[in-house]
């Protein structure tokens, strides 16, 4: 059998591959990892051509598959693929994993393997139930997982690994109260970083100086709180500027290769402001990012100088 899943969320990958691991009955000594910005197709598919020693079946799982995504070529290697498709090997389970948004469903191969085998899109729209899922068996109010959210954001993957601290910390009592949240789990940065925006646009120094000197106390570094401020204002503009043009979320994420909740986070913030606003406050990060790395200021009093200005 041959299994092609996409999809943004690596949390939801691992736990599909998973799935087909188990409904399959693939044996840990029986699984292949390869990668596909490392290993070539020809090597991957003379693997799947073989028949395993230990194991009644095997599967060869290949990450980061983009060969399916749009724009990439169909010859050559590829060529190899759609023979491999025509004649697949029985003793082997072939998993691709692809972290895209979007593959392209026009292509041969794409067509072949849908004809064969299984094509999968792994998307959540209630991030709240996978949260639930994964604290199953432990009490725990709605209101307390909207907590959670609030601090660690939507992605999957970080929600999973402060999930996994308070199961550890409640594993007697199993449950979990908003306190327990508060002490136990990271605000990310990258969870606030908009608020923060929000306040240097404004012009609200009170408030964006208490947020700063908060990051502070929390560790985070001024010259990295530049660089994400930077960073974010660029997706801002880039996510906003395609949104007017008709491109939708998913394909936005597919188009800039980020992740499809600071995509959507990005659009939130940045459309209630003028391009021009965004385009400004870029400038001014890359000026005092070069003032920075040509020594003519410290990171903090470059920030410092820039919540005061605003």
């Amino acid at each position: 059998m041959v299994y092609l899943i996409y999809g943004t969320e690596n949390f939801l990958l691992e736990k599909e591959l998973q799935k087909i691991l188990k409904k399959e009955k693939i044996e840990e000594i029986a699984i292949s990892h390869y990668d596909y910005t490392i290993d070539s197709l020809k090597t991957i598919l003379e693997d799947a051509q073989t028949v395993p020693f230990f194991a009644e079946k095997k599967a060869i799982i290949v990450d980061n598959a983009t060969f399916f995504n749009r724009g990439k070529g169909e010859e050559g290697e590829y060529l190899l693929l759609l023979d491999y498709f025509d004649h697949p090997n029985e003793f082997t389970h072939l998993l691709f994993l692809n972290h895209n948004a979007t593959i392209d469903t026009t292509k041969k191969i794409s067509k072949k393997l849908k004809s064969i085998g299984v094509i999968k899109e792994l998307t959540t729209s209630s991030p709240m139930s996978e949260v639930e899922e994964m604290l199953e068996g432990y009490e725990i109010s709605k209101s307390t997982i909207r907590l959670l959210q609030e601090r660690v954001g939507e992605d999957l993957s970080l929600l999973q690994e402060e999930t996994n601290k308070l199961k550890l910390y409640k594993y007697e009592e199993k449950k979990i109260t908003e306190e327990d949240v508060k002490n136990l789990t990271t605000v990310t940065l990258d969870t606030d970083i908009f608020r923060f925006i929000d306040y240097i646009i404004q012009k609200e120094k009170a408030k964006a100086f208490t947020m700063y000197e908060e990051m502070i106390k929390e560790g985070e570094e001024p010259i990295k709180m530049i660089a994400l401020l930077a960073s974010k204002f660029r997706l801002m503009y880039q996510a906003c500027e395609l949104t007017r043009l008709g491109y939708s979320q998913a394909d936005i994420s597919s188009t800039l290769g980020v992740h499809i909740y600071p995509v959507k986070l990005a659009i939130q913030a940045g459309l209630k402001y003028d391009s021009r606003v965004l385009l400004s406050y870029m400038k001014r990060l890359s000026e005092l990012d070069i003032s920075i790395k040509t020594g003519k200021i410290e990171p903090v009093l470059g920030l410092e100088l820039l919540l005061l200005s605003v």
